[in-house]
C-alpha cells in the first residue's frame, strides 16, 4: 500500500470507532430493551396490573388482538386501550420465582 492509501485509512479509523462504541453504548442495548418490552406485551395474562404509557394503573379484564380492556380505580371503570401502549407488567410471574429457588438449592 502507498502512503496515500495508509493516510486515508487512517482518517477513518476514528470514525469507524465511534460508530463501533455507539453501537454498543446506544443502540445495542436499546434492542435489548425494545424486545424485553415487546415480549412483557405479548405474555400479558387476564388479571395483571399494568401501567399504560399515559400513567394509567389497571387491571386487565379482556385480552385481544391489538387491544385490551382494563378496569381502573375502585368504581371499576373499564378502558380500552392499545396493546403497545402498556409501559410495564406490575404482576409478578411464576417463571421469575423458579428461577431464585433453583439458585438457592445451587448453594
Amino acid at each position: 500500500m502507498n502512503e496515500q492509501t495508509m493516510a486515508t485509512l487512517g482518517s477513518f479509523l476514528p470514525l469507524i470507532l465511534i460508530f463501533v462504541i455507539f453501537y454498543f453504548m446506544l443502540i445495542r442495548p436499546q434492542k435489548k430493551r425494545d424486545k424485553e418490552t415487546q415480549q412483557m406485551r405479548a405474555n400479558l395474562e387476564v388479571g395483571d396490573e399494568i401501567v399504560t404509557i399515559g400513567g394509567v394503573i389497571g387491571t386487565v379484564v379482556v385480552i385481544k388482538d391489538d387491544y385490551l380492556l382494563i378496569e381502573t380505580g375502585s368504581d371499576r371503570s373499564k378502558i380500552r386501550i392499545a396493546r403497545w401502549a402498556i409501559q410495564a407488567n406490575n404482576t409478578p410471574h411464576e417463571s421469575a420465582a423458579p428461577e431464585k429457588k433453583d439458585k438457592k438449592k445451587e448453594k
